[in-house]
């Protein structure tokens, strides 16, 4: 009884705690995207506390460093990008009729019958697809909702995250003084297990996807590809979820391929080759020094968290995503290794069977 107790306590409180996400999702981005920055510049801010700097100093300068450093980084990209699908937007009519060529070639009267339909005429669908973009960008920017959330994370969020950070310690002292004392070890060996999981993998993936966007950006431009600093960046991005940027960007950029220089097969296999390189690099050489192998994080289950988040809550379930992922799976783990050392499942002998530890999850 006395362990069923703090079980439903806490069943209860990440119950109430989803069903505020539910109801209070379209105004918590902020407060959620604060508290994912402090939980990632908290560290650094202890770092430089050992070297003798104040608290709310280091969180200051730390503060000023991360704005200022992604300010340049916007005003730096954000022209090359906003260029880019300028171009993309003007030769649209251009990449739709080649495209409409490749799919009606009597020589794949397949690929005709299962797509060419939509592709009879070229540029009516390009124009179609461009007052579609033009329509959505309107809606967004007409929207009071878009237009809050934006002024919330440029605003809102940077001070959410400066007082979290500074009263990052007080909160973790609180949450551990609100565990019962006879389980107080074992939940803190577990949320230890959940930060290393959760710090390794984020900032293990966050650095490979900057690694990989700068990489497809320069690879893609080199050998060729037209827009490839968009496709290569977009790539690199979404390959925080493993294997879903090279998968993606390898489509991208060979119906890109096929409409630049088809018949000519050179370039096909050039952005194939730029794939294959980068995901091997970040397979074997980034994610094992990285990551590691502690992070046991499963892409599968991954993926699956990402988009069921994203689904019910919106960008903030994609930022809840990794901590919740790794969470269930640590407890998961837990519960099966408690499961396989009881009596239940051993049938009375004192030690679990060999090859019984609970998959990675």
């Amino acid at each position: 009884m006395s362990l069923a107790r703090p079980i439903t306590f806490w069943i209860a409180a990440v119950a109430i705690g989803l069903a505020v996400l539910v109801v209070l999702r379209d105004i918590m981005l902020p407060f959620v995207a604060g508290m994912a920055l402090a939980y990632l510049l908290d560290p650094v801010v202890r770092r430089l506390q050992r070297f003798g700097v104040r608290r709310s100093l280091s969180t200051l300068a730390i503060m000023a460093l991360f704005m200022i450093s992604t300010g340049a980084l916007i005003v730096f990209t954000v022209p090359l990008i906003a260029a880019d699908i300028s171009a993309f937007v003007e030769n649209l009519p251009t990449y739709m009729r080649r495209l409409q060529g490749f799919v009606t070639d009597p020589s794949r009267p397949w690929l005709g019958k299962l797509i060419g339909e939509g592709l009879r005429d070229a540029d009516q669908s390009a124009a179609e697809l461009t007052t579609l973009g033009v329509g959505f960008l309107r809606s967004l920017l007409s929207d009071g909702r878009t237009l809050l959330s934006i002024f919330s994370l440029l605003v809102v969020t940077p001070i959410v995250t400066f007082f979290l950070i500074q009263e990052w310690p007080r909160m973790l002292r609180a949450i551990d003084g609100g565990v019962p004392a006879a389980h107080r070890e074992q939940v803190r060996a577990l949320a230890h297990e959940v930060d290393e999981t959760v710090s390794g993998f984020v900032r293990g993936q966050g650095l490979i996807c900057l690694v990989l966007a700068t990489f497809y950006a320069l690879a893609l431009s080199l050998v060729g590809l037209k827009h490839g600093v968009v496709i290569g960046v977009s790539s690199g991005l979404i390959s925080f979820i493993p294997y879903l940027g090279s998968l993606s960007g390898v489509v991208v950029s060979v119906c890109m391929a096929i409409v630049q220089s088809w018949p000519d097969r050179t370039l096909i296999y050039g952005v194939i080759g730029v794939f294959f390189v980068g995901q091997c690099v970040a397979d074997y050489i980034l994610a094992p020094y990285l990551i590691g192998p502690r992070v046991k994080l499963n892409p599968v289950w991954l993926m699956f968290a990402m988009f069921a988040f994203g689904s019910i809550f919106g960008l903030v379930g994609l930022l809840i995503a990794v901590p919740m992922a790794a969470a269930t799976g640590v407890l998961v783990r837990f519960g099966l290794g408690r499961y396989y050392a009881s009596t239940v499942h051993t049938g009375g002998a004192v030690t679990p069977p060999a090859g019984s530890d609970p998959p990675a999850m």
